[in-house]
């Protein structure tokens, strides 16, 4: 069952609740504060209704159902004791064309109230689908604990502000790009507030947008930082890498430009000097971009480039750190990448620099972990420089492929072994040095599990 979560406007409008006993009660404080016009059938009420019904909030009438007490009602709501009363309310409703939600009754709703946090007119519905109205209590107490008291008045500001904004400047991206920023800032009703200045200033006064250099992570969404998650949820361009999983993607805006400015396995769909020309005209239009990179922007992610090529431009520019993959893998692995007795180095290298004889000698050779990005599907030229550096055949490695992605895989060898090791699906990481040894045996176990299952 899929539904359409909506807020409804029921001021002025007529709606039907059968029956006036505890569960009735619940619900007559949402629609009289929506501003309903209130009608409650039932022969005998609670006393707290029969107050509301002497001091005219509501009309009892105390009676029994009939269908005819259907006959003009924009919602209805059933809540009495007997089911088969709630039934006949529910098909009556449908033979009308009128929403209708039986309480506790699944099958005999078309509507269902969500749990719900509220903040002046910030209001955060929740719904379970009536499958645990308990859950829903759960999530909007904890949901009520966290967001703050003030939320109401500063909605009212900046509802305000929006309104002005919408009346002084024209439709556009300049004007969308604005409206997203005033929602990141404090707004007060004062003359002086900066950010009512800077919102009611004329547009081309403006500077222009800003490019956000931002680390994915390793591809599960929850691992995004919570800047991380804002900026792409209100980016007005995404321009995101391959690697970066479509479950990240879908937090952006639907109405956000996506382009896909990433390579596969050596395939180059747009050159790096076009990504920064991108980048740059979609700033410059005063637009907010992402430029989303998988794992963390600063570890091969050539965002040395973009950086120099947005200073030249005299584009704004900031970079929001990521989880690096590496990290990820070593979590899958149960290692620490550091460890008094087994590492005080962690060497980072892609797989072009690792199989290079020319880059320098590496310090104590075994008294570190190495971590190689994208270390390709043969691994024997690699394994056959390590040895030939002076590594033991036995020194454990570990490949992880889609680290912290539900498809994660983790295959344990050794460095004699490595080089006939079967591929792994890309992306994956190696990860090798004593500080894996103390998981291979555990995680050799738990791979083979997972391969035979699969």
């Amino acid at each position: 069952m899929s539904l359409l979560p909506i807020f409804l406007k029921l001021e002025g409008r007529r709606c039907l609740l059968v029956g006036a006993g505890h569960v009735a009660l619940d619900k007559i404080g949402s629609l009289l504060g929506a501003g309903a016009q209130l009608r409650v059938i039932a022969p005998e009420a609670r006393p707290e209704i029969e107050r509301l019904a002497s001091d005219g909030r509501l009309e009892w009438v105390r009676r029994r159902f009939t269908d005819a007490d259907l006959e003009g009602n924009f919602l209805v709501i059933a809540a009495t004791d007997a089911p088969e009363v709630n039934a006949a309310v529910y098909r009556g409703a449908v033979e009308r064309n009128i929403a209708c939600n039986s309480v506790d009754d699944i099958p005999n709703c078309d509507f269902f109230f969500g749990s719900v946090v509220s903040r002046g007119k910030l209001q955060v519905a929740i719904s379970t689908g009536g499958e645990s109205p308990a859950l829903a209590q759960r999530l909007r107490r904890e949901m009520d604990a966290q967001l703050p008291a003030d939320l109401g008045p500063w909605v009212d500001e900046l509802g305000q502000l929006r309104r002005e904004v919408l009346g002084v400047h024209p439709r556009g991206e300049a004007r969308k790009a604005l409206l997203h920023e005033l929602a990141q800032r404090p707004v007060c009703a004062s003359t002086s507030c900066p950010s009512r200045r800077m919102a009611l200033a004329p547009l081309d006064r403006r500077e222009g947008g800003k490019v956000y250099l931002v680390g994915a992570g390793p591809g599960d969404p929850e691992m995004l930082t919570v800047k991380a998650l804002r900026l792409i949820e209100t980016a007005g361009v995404v321009l995101h890498d391959d690697l970066v999983p479509q479950a990240i993607l879908d937090l952006a805006a639907a109405d956000a430009e996506r382009v896909n400015v990433g390579k596969r396995c050596g395939t180059k769909t747009i050159t790096q000097e076009e990504i920064n020309a991108l980048m740059i005209a979609r700033a410059g239009e005063g637009r907010v971009v992402v430029r989303l990179k998988s794992g963390d922007p600063l570890i091969f992610g050539r965002a040395g480039e973009e950086m120099a090529a947005l200073a030249e431009a005299g584009v704004d520019f900031e970079v929001v750190p990521g989880i690096t993959a590496a990290f990820a893998a070593a979590a899958a692995v149960g290692c620490s990448l550091t460890g008094r007795d087994s590492a005080s180095n962690v060497i980072f290298s892609t797989g072009h620099h690792a199989q290079s004889h020319n880059h320098a000698p590496l310090p104590e050779l075994e008294d570190a972990t190495r971590v190689v990005y994208m270390p390709g599907r043969d691994l024997s030229l690699l394994a056959q420089e390590w040895l030939s550096m002076g590594l033991p055949p036995e020194l454990p490695c570990a490949i992880v492929s889609h680290a912290a992605q539900p498809d994660e895989q983790v295959r344990c060898t050794t460095l004699g072994e490595l080089g006939g090791l079967t591929p792994t699906l890309a992306p994956s990481l190696l990860i090798a040095g004593w500080a894996v040894r103390q998981n291979i045996g555990s995680l050799t176990n738990r791979t083979e599990a997972a391969e035979v299952t699969a």
